[in-house]
């Protein structure tokens, strides 16, 4: 198992999908094989998409200034049926009432970074997946470390939430590490600002949006790459739709993979995550 390894596709700027080459310093994420043929799909079974999410989780989905659904997921939606060229609805649920809108055919996907998990794919059927959740290390700009291995950070103090899949991840992996558990990111963030400990290891997009925001106070960096163990952090975004309807889950993957290779996914990755999370 490769514990450091970022995701097992990615295009750094200049490789990859079309229109990335002004992106150079920021990771454009990949989980589409170039060699691979898109699926042709039958439209005339696929007559609509009714999208169902939620406006709370940002910078996924969320209330826009004009109060209609926003975010980076709301966008991947309006693409998918610009692309299919079919009429698009995206309504907002309660996220616990998510599945169950699905069930009683009130919609017909869900896009919400619901997790994937094995109860879901019995259940349920679900997309490619377009992006994952990696967790980061983070680190003062004057701490002197290059490299975020287990042997590179023995003996060094690691911040993680109790509780969390970054608490179970450090103490299988890094055991000579010494590991520091508090109640909260919030807690643990405050830790790293005040050098009670030498890193941080969080879920990378909050921590990028943190690190670009003023209440790190410019104090830190990213160490390392990305960790993306699907058995900790879960197997990334994917659109769930009810069990049976091949036809629109054939449609939905053969949108997200055009949308990849015409440089559209790409520009809304870096709409929603300007600095990149990779």
């Amino acid at each position: 198992m490769a514990l450091l390894a970022a995701p097992r596709a990615m295009a750094d700027g200049i490789r990859g999908a079309p229109g990335e080459a002004a992106t150079a310093q920021v990771t454009i994420p990949s989980y589409w094989d170039p060699r691979r043929r898109s699926e042709r799909v039958d439209l005339t079974r696929v007559p609509q998409i009714r999208f169902l999410t939620e406006d709370d989780f940002p910078p996924y989905n969320f209330a826009g200034p004009d109060g209609r659904p926003a975010g980076f997921n709301i966008d991947i939606a309006r693409a998918i049926c610009e692309e299919l060229g079919v009429p698009c609805t995206i309504q907002v649920r309660r996220f616990d009432l998510l599945t169950e809108s699905l069930d009683r055919n009130a919609g017909d996907a869900i896009i919400a970074s619901l997790a994937i998990t094995p109860d879901i794919r019995r259940r349920f059927e679900v997309s490619d997946r377009y992006l994952e959740t990696p967790a980061r290390f983070l680190l003062r700009h004057d701490t002197r470390l290059t490299e975020a291995t287990p042997e590179a950070l023995t003996g060094r103090s690691i911040a993680t939430v109790q509780g969390t899949a970054h608490e179970a991840y450090i103490t299988q992996y890094f055991p000579l590490s010494a590991r520091r558990v508090y109640p909260d990111i919030e807690t643990a963030r405050r830790a790293l600002l005040e050098r009670d400990v030498d890193l941080l290891f969080a879920d990378g997009v909050a921590s990028g949006f943190w690190l670009s925001g003023e209440a790190s106070a410019g104090c830190c960096r990213f160490l390392g790459g990305a960790f993306t163990e699907s058995r900790y952090f879960g197997e990334g975004l994917a659109i769930v739709m009810r069990r049976g309807n091949e036809p629109l889950r054939r449609a939905v993957n053969h949108a997200l993979q055009r949308l990849w290779e015409k440089g559209t996914y790409a520009e809304l990755y870096l709409k929603a995550f300007p600095a990149g999370i990779y």
